[in-house]
Protein backbone atom coordinates (compact mmCIF):
# COMPACT_ATOMS: atom_id res chain seq x y z
CA UNK A 1 0.00 0.00 0.00
CA UNK A 2 1.10 3.55 -0.68
CA UNK A 3 2.17 5.54 2.37
CA UNK A 4 0.48 8.83 3.23
CA UNK A 5 2.60 11.92 2.63
CA UNK A 6 2.45 15.69 2.78
CA UNK A 7 4.39 17.97 0.42
CA UNK A 8 6.00 21.25 1.49
CA UNK A 9 6.26 24.06 -1.05
CA UNK A 10 7.20 27.14 0.99
CA UNK A 11 4.85 29.55 -0.72
CA UNK A 12 6.11 28.55 -4.19
CA UNK A 13 3.27 26.27 -5.24
CA UNK A 14 2.21 28.60 -8.05
CA UNK A 15 5.72 28.82 -9.52
CA UNK A 16 7.88 26.55 -11.65
CA UNK A 17 10.14 26.07 -8.61
CA UNK A 18 7.50 23.68 -7.24
CA UNK A 19 7.59 21.34 -10.23
CA UNK A 20 8.23 18.35 -7.95
CA UNK A 21 5.05 19.19 -6.05
CA UNK A 22 3.24 19.71 -9.36
CA UNK A 23 4.19 16.22 -10.47
CA UNK A 24 3.04 14.68 -7.20
CA UNK A 25 -0.26 16.56 -7.36
CA UNK A 26 -0.86 15.17 -10.85
CA UNK A 27 -0.17 11.64 -9.67
CA UNK A 28 2.16 9.27 -7.87
CA UNK A 29 2.19 5.51 -7.50
CA UNK A 30 4.67 5.62 -4.59
CA UNK A 31 2.87 7.91 -2.12
CA UNK A 32 -0.68 8.87 -1.22
CA UNK A 33 -0.51 12.66 -1.07
CA UNK A 34 -2.94 13.90 1.59
CA UNK A 35 -1.91 17.52 1.95
CA UNK A 36 0.16 20.35 0.51
CA UNK A 37 1.85 22.80 2.89
CA UNK A 38 1.90 26.29 1.38
CA UNK A 39 1.18 29.44 3.37
CA UNK A 40 -0.06 31.41 0.31
CA UNK A 41 -3.08 29.23 -0.44
CA UNK A 42 -4.41 27.67 2.78
CA UNK A 43 -7.80 26.06 2.41
CA UNK A 44 -7.68 25.90 -1.38
CA UNK A 45 -7.56 22.80 -3.58
CA UNK A 46 -4.01 22.14 -4.78
CA UNK A 47 -5.21 21.00 -8.19
CA UNK A 48 -7.12 24.21 -8.77
CA UNK A 49 -4.05 26.28 -7.86
CA UNK A 50 -1.88 24.17 -10.18
CA UNK A 51 -3.99 24.04 -13.33
CA UNK A 52 -7.59 24.84 -12.45
CA UNK A 53 -8.57 21.16 -12.04
CA UNK A 54 -10.04 20.15 -8.69
CA UNK A 55 -8.31 17.13 -7.17
CA UNK A 56 -9.71 17.13 -3.63
CA UNK A 57 -6.25 17.78 -2.24
CA UNK A 58 -6.26 20.46 0.44
CA UNK A 59 -3.56 23.05 1.05
CA UNK A 60 -2.60 23.82 4.65
CA UNK A 61 -0.84 26.93 5.93
CA UNK A 62 1.75 24.98 7.91
CA UNK A 63 2.60 21.56 9.28
CA UNK A 64 1.00 22.62 12.56
CA UNK A 65 -2.17 23.51 10.64
CA UNK A 66 -2.17 20.09 8.98
CA UNK A 67 -1.60 18.26 12.27
CA UNK A 68 -4.41 20.12 14.03
CA UNK A 69 -7.02 20.00 11.28
CA UNK A 70 -6.47 16.93 9.11
CA UNK A 71 -8.28 13.72 9.94
CA UNK A 72 -5.57 11.71 8.17
CA UNK A 73 -2.05 11.05 9.40
CA UNK A 74 1.08 11.28 7.25
CA UNK A 75 4.13 9.04 7.36
CA UNK A 76 6.34 11.10 5.03
CA UNK A 77 7.05 14.77 4.44
CA UNK A 78 8.34 15.48 0.92
CA UNK A 79 10.34 18.52 -0.20
CA UNK A 80 8.33 19.67 -3.20
CA UNK A 81 10.45 22.58 -4.42
CA UNK A 82 13.73 23.20 -6.21
CA UNK A 83 15.78 25.85 -4.40
CA UNK A 84 18.50 28.04 -5.89
CA UNK A 85 21.59 25.87 -6.23
CA UNK A 86 19.72 22.94 -4.72
CA UNK A 87 20.70 24.03 -1.19
CA UNK A 88 18.50 23.77 1.90
CA UNK A 89 18.07 27.30 3.29
CA UNK A 90 17.47 28.00 6.98
CA UNK A 91 13.77 28.58 6.40
CA UNK A 92 13.40 25.09 4.90
CA UNK A 93 15.56 23.51 7.61
CA UNK A 94 13.14 24.86 10.19
CA UNK A 95 10.18 23.25 8.40
CA UNK A 96 12.04 19.94 8.07
CA UNK A 97 12.86 20.03 11.77
CA UNK A 98 9.18 20.60 12.52
CA UNK A 99 8.30 17.63 10.31
CA UNK A 100 10.71 15.38 12.21
CA UNK A 101 9.38 16.62 15.55
CA UNK A 102 5.93 15.55 14.40
CA UNK A 103 7.18 12.08 13.53
CA UNK A 104 7.42 12.35 9.73
CA UNK A 105 10.09 10.61 7.68
CA UNK A 106 11.69 13.00 5.17
CA UNK A 107 11.99 12.67 1.38
CA UNK A 108 14.33 15.19 -0.22
CA UNK A 109 15.27 15.56 -3.88
CA UNK A 110 17.57 18.59 -3.58
CA UNK A 111 21.29 18.53 -4.30
CA UNK A 112 22.08 19.17 -0.64
CA UNK A 113 21.38 16.11 1.49
CA UNK A 114 19.28 16.38 4.63
CA UNK A 115 21.31 13.49 6.04
CA UNK A 116 24.41 15.72 5.89
CA UNK A 117 22.85 18.32 8.21
CA UNK A 118 23.85 17.19 11.73
CA UNK A 119 20.91 18.80 13.54
CA UNK A 120 18.34 17.10 11.30
CA UNK A 121 20.21 13.81 10.95
CA UNK A 122 20.65 13.50 14.73
CA UNK A 123 16.99 14.33 15.37
CA UNK A 124 15.87 11.72 12.85
CA UNK A 125 18.11 9.12 14.48
CA UNK A 126 16.78 9.96 17.95
CA UNK A 127 13.22 9.50 16.77
CA UNK A 128 13.93 6.43 14.64
CA UNK A 129 12.87 8.21 11.45
CA UNK A 130 14.11 7.74 7.91
CA UNK A 131 15.72 10.38 5.69
CA UNK A 132 15.57 9.59 1.98
CA UNK A 133 17.90 11.81 -0.04
CA UNK A 134 16.81 10.79 -3.52
CA UNK A 135 19.77 12.40 -5.25
CA UNK A 136 22.35 10.55 -3.17
CA UNK A 137 24.47 8.70 -5.73
CA UNK A 138 25.00 4.98 -5.90
CA UNK A 139 28.26 3.50 -4.74
CA UNK A 140 30.75 3.06 -7.59
CA UNK A 141 30.55 -0.72 -7.25
CA UNK A 142 26.83 -0.51 -8.09
CA UNK A 143 27.27 1.62 -11.23
CA UNK A 144 27.40 0.29 -14.78
CA UNK A 145 29.53 1.01 -17.82
CA UNK A 146 27.85 0.93 -21.23
CA UNK A 147 28.21 -2.54 -22.75
CA UNK A 148 26.12 -2.75 -25.91
CA UNK A 149 23.41 -4.91 -24.33
CA UNK A 150 20.90 -2.21 -25.33
CA UNK A 151 20.59 -4.09 -28.64
CA UNK A 152 18.85 -6.89 -26.75
CA UNK A 153 15.93 -4.54 -26.14
CA UNK A 154 13.48 -5.26 -28.97
CA UNK A 155 10.53 -3.03 -28.07
CA UNK A 156 10.32 0.62 -29.19
CA UNK A 157 12.26 3.05 -27.00
CA UNK A 158 10.99 6.62 -27.11
CA UNK A 159 13.06 9.49 -25.71
CA UNK A 160 10.97 12.42 -24.48
CA UNK A 161 13.31 15.37 -24.98
CA UNK A 162 12.84 19.13 -24.76
CA UNK A 163 14.28 22.37 -26.04
CA UNK A 164 15.12 23.44 -22.46
CA UNK A 165 14.93 22.27 -18.85
CA UNK A 166 11.72 22.68 -16.81
CA UNK A 167 9.74 22.16 -20.00
CA UNK A 168 7.32 19.47 -18.79
CA UNK A 169 9.12 16.43 -20.19
CA UNK A 170 8.44 14.24 -17.17
CA UNK A 171 4.74 15.09 -17.16
CA UNK A 172 4.44 14.31 -20.85
CA UNK A 173 6.35 11.05 -20.36
CA UNK A 174 3.94 9.98 -17.63
CA UNK A 175 0.96 10.97 -19.79
CA UNK A 176 2.30 8.84 -22.64
CA UNK A 177 2.74 5.82 -20.39
CA UNK A 178 -0.77 6.23 -19.00
CA UNK A 179 -2.29 6.64 -22.48
CA UNK A 180 -0.61 3.49 -23.80
CA UNK A 181 -1.65 1.49 -20.74
CA UNK A 182 -5.22 2.70 -21.14
CA UNK A 183 -5.07 1.48 -24.75
CA UNK A 184 -4.15 -1.99 -23.50
CA UNK A 185 -0.37 -1.97 -23.91
CA UNK A 186 2.36 -2.66 -21.39
CA UNK A 187 4.21 0.65 -21.20
CA UNK A 188 7.00 1.62 -18.82
CA UNK A 189 8.74 4.88 -17.94
CA UNK A 190 12.45 5.24 -17.31
CA UNK A 191 12.86 8.03 -14.76
CA UNK A 192 15.97 10.22 -14.89
CA UNK A 193 15.15 12.70 -12.10
CA UNK A 194 14.10 12.68 -8.48
CA UNK A 195 10.44 13.43 -9.13
CA UNK A 196 10.06 10.46 -11.45
CA UNK A 197 11.21 8.24 -8.60
CA UNK A 198 8.83 9.97 -6.19
CA UNK A 199 5.98 9.37 -8.62
CA UNK A 200 6.71 5.66 -8.45
CA UNK A 201 8.57 4.82 -11.65
CA UNK A 202 10.35 1.52 -10.98
CA UNK A 203 13.21 1.76 -13.46
CA UNK A 204 15.72 4.55 -13.91
CA UNK A 205 18.45 6.62 -12.28
CA UNK A 206 19.02 10.24 -11.26
CA UNK A 207 20.90 11.71 -14.19
CA UNK A 208 22.46 14.75 -12.51
CA UNK A 209 23.75 12.73 -9.54
CA UNK A 210 25.54 10.14 -11.65
CA UNK A 211 29.26 10.28 -12.37
CA UNK A 212 29.74 11.26 -15.99
CA UNK A 213 31.66 8.10 -16.90
CA UNK A 214 28.65 5.99 -15.90
CA UNK A 215 25.75 7.98 -17.37
CA UNK A 216 25.63 6.05 -20.63
CA UNK A 217 25.91 2.74 -18.77
CA UNK A 218 23.25 3.62 -16.21
CA UNK A 219 20.95 4.68 -19.01
CA UNK A 220 21.49 1.40 -20.84
CA UNK A 221 21.19 -0.64 -17.65
CA UNK A 222 17.87 0.98 -16.68
CA UNK A 223 16.32 0.40 -20.09
CA UNK A 224 17.69 -3.14 -20.41
CA UNK A 225 16.59 -4.13 -16.89
CA UNK A 226 13.13 -2.71 -17.54
CA UNK A 227 12.82 -4.70 -20.76
CA UNK A 228 14.04 -7.97 -19.24
CA UNK A 229 11.93 -7.75 -16.07
CA UNK A 230 8.72 -5.98 -17.11
CA UNK A 231 8.55 -7.23 -20.72
CA UNK A 232 6.93 -3.98 -21.91
CA UNK A 233 5.52 -3.32 -25.36
CA UNK A 234 7.06 0.16 -25.34
CA UNK A 235 9.43 2.19 -23.14
CA UNK A 236 9.36 5.96 -22.69
CA UNK A 237 12.50 7.65 -21.33
CA UNK A 238 12.15 10.91 -19.39
CA UNK A 239 14.45 13.62 -20.76
CA UNK A 240 16.55 16.17 -18.89
CA UNK A 241 17.68 19.69 -19.87
CA UNK A 242 18.25 19.88 -23.66
CA UNK A 243 20.86 19.17 -26.29
CA UNK A 244 21.97 22.80 -26.49
CA UNK A 245 21.49 24.17 -22.98
CA UNK A 246 24.99 25.50 -22.20
CA UNK A 247 24.58 25.17 -18.42
CA UNK A 248 23.88 21.45 -18.65
CA UNK A 249 23.55 19.94 -22.11
CA UNK A 250 21.80 16.57 -22.17
CA UNK A 251 20.05 14.39 -24.68
CA UNK A 252 22.76 12.61 -26.63
CA UNK A 253 22.74 9.69 -24.17
CA UNK A 254 19.01 9.20 -24.69
CA UNK A 255 19.48 8.95 -28.45
CA UNK A 256 22.84 7.21 -28.70
CA UNK A 257 23.37 5.17 -25.52
CA UNK A 258 19.70 4.16 -25.14
CA UNK A 259 19.45 3.63 -28.91
CA UNK A 260 16.16 5.54 -29.09
CA UNK A 261 13.78 4.46 -31.84
CA UNK A 262 12.04 7.81 -31.81
CA UNK A 263 11.83 11.15 -30.03
CA UNK A 264 8.93 13.18 -28.71
CA UNK A 265 10.11 16.78 -28.46
CA UNK A 266 8.58 19.23 -25.97
CA UNK A 267 8.74 22.99 -26.65
CA UNK A 268 7.42 26.21 -25.13
CA UNK A 269 7.13 28.82 -27.91
CA UNK A 270 7.24 31.97 -25.71
CA UNK A 271 10.50 30.94 -24.03
CA UNK A 272 13.30 32.43 -26.09
CA UNK A 273 16.29 31.94 -23.78
CA UNK A 274 17.29 29.08 -21.51
CA UNK A 275 15.75 29.08 -18.03
CA UNK A 276 17.63 31.31 -15.57
CA UNK A 277 20.17 32.18 -18.29
CA UNK A 278 18.66 35.33 -19.73
CA UNK A 279 22.00 37.05 -19.10
CA UNK A 280 23.77 34.77 -21.60
CA UNK A 281 23.54 35.14 -25.41
CA UNK A 282 22.21 31.65 -26.09
CA UNK A 283 18.78 31.22 -27.64
CA UNK A 284 16.39 28.30 -27.77
CA UNK A 285 16.20 26.99 -31.34
CA UNK A 286 13.06 26.62 -33.38
CA UNK A 287 11.74 23.02 -33.14
CA UNK A 288 12.58 22.48 -36.81
CA UNK A 289 16.27 23.13 -36.09
CA UNK A 290 16.25 20.94 -32.97
CA UNK A 291 14.59 18.13 -34.89
CA UNK A 292 17.35 18.38 -37.49
CA UNK A 293 20.00 18.07 -34.75
CA UNK A 294 18.20 15.10 -33.22
CA UNK A 295 18.23 13.48 -36.67
CA UNK A 296 21.98 13.99 -36.93
CA UNK A 297 22.35 12.17 -33.62
CA UNK A 298 20.43 9.27 -35.14
CA UNK A 299 16.75 9.47 -34.23
CA UNK A 300 13.57 10.66 -35.90
CA UNK A 301 11.28 13.01 -34.01
CA UNK A 302 7.83 11.45 -34.22
CA UNK A 303 5.79 14.14 -32.45
CA UNK A 304 6.04 17.65 -31.03
CA UNK A 305 4.34 18.43 -27.72
CA UNK A 306 3.63 22.02 -26.74
CA UNK A 307 4.08 23.46 -23.27
CA UNK A 308 1.52 26.28 -23.31
CA UNK A 309 2.85 28.31 -20.36
CA UNK A 310 2.41 32.06 -20.98
CA UNK A 311 0.28 31.35 -24.06
CA UNK A 312 -3.39 32.00 -24.74
CA UNK A 313 -5.08 28.74 -25.64
CA UNK A 314 -6.07 29.86 -29.14
CA UNK A 315 -2.52 31.04 -29.85
CA UNK A 316 -1.24 27.64 -28.75
CA UNK A 317 -3.71 25.85 -30.99
CA UNK A 318 -2.79 28.05 -33.94
CA UNK A 319 0.87 27.29 -33.28
CA UNK A 320 0.17 23.55 -33.15
CA UNK A 321 -1.80 23.66 -36.41
CA UNK A 322 0.92 25.60 -38.22
CA UNK A 323 3.78 23.41 -37.02
CA UNK A 324 1.92 20.20 -37.71
CA UNK A 325 1.73 21.28 -41.35
CA UNK A 326 5.30 22.57 -41.44
CA UNK A 327 6.89 19.56 -39.73
CA UNK A 328 4.66 16.80 -41.06
CA UNK A 329 4.33 15.18 -37.62
CA UNK A 330 1.62 15.33 -34.94
CA UNK A 331 1.73 18.40 -32.70
CA UNK A 332 -0.29 18.13 -29.48
CA UNK A 333 -1.05 20.10 -26.30
CA UNK A 334 -0.61 17.53 -23.48
CA UNK A 335 -2.14 19.49 -20.60
CA UNK A 336 -5.13 20.70 -22.57
CA UNK A 337 -5.87 17.67 -24.75
CA UNK A 338 -3.89 14.76 -23.37
CA UNK A 339 -1.75 12.56 -25.61
CA UNK A 340 -4.29 9.92 -26.63
CA UNK A 341 -4.08 11.07 -30.25
CA UNK A 342 -0.51 9.73 -30.35
CA UNK A 343 -1.51 6.18 -29.39
CA UNK A 344 -1.96 4.97 -33.03
CA UNK A 345 1.53 6.25 -33.84
CA UNK A 346 3.13 4.18 -31.10
CA UNK A 347 0.81 1.26 -31.75
CA UNK A 348 2.22 1.09 -35.28
CA UNK A 349 5.79 1.19 -33.91
CA UNK A 350 4.98 -1.67 -31.51
CA UNK A 351 3.55 -3.82 -34.30
CA UNK A 352 6.52 -3.09 -36.56
CA UNK A 353 8.99 -4.01 -33.81
CA UNK A 354 7.11 -7.23 -33.03
CA UNK A 355 7.20 -8.23 -36.69
CA UNK A 356 11.01 -8.04 -36.76
CA UNK A 357 11.65 -10.11 -33.64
Amino acid sequence: MKSNAIVITGGLLDTIAAKTAHGLIRGTDRFNIIGIIDHKYPGKDAGEVLDGRKRNLQIYASIADFVSSSKEKAKYCIVGVATKGGVIPESLRAVLKEALENGYNLVNGLHEYVSDIPELADLAKQKGLEIIDVRKPKKVKDLHFWSGKIKEVKCPKIAVLGTDCSMGKRTTTRFLVEAMRKAGYKAEMIYTGQTGWMQGAKYGFVFDSTLNDFISGEMEHAVHTCYMEAKPDIIFIEGQSSLRNPSGPAGAEWIVSADADGVVLQHNPPRKQYKDMEFYPAYIPDPKDEIALIKIYGANTVALTVNTAKMKEQDARDYASKYEKDLGIPVVLPLEDGVQSLVPLFEAMIKKAAATV
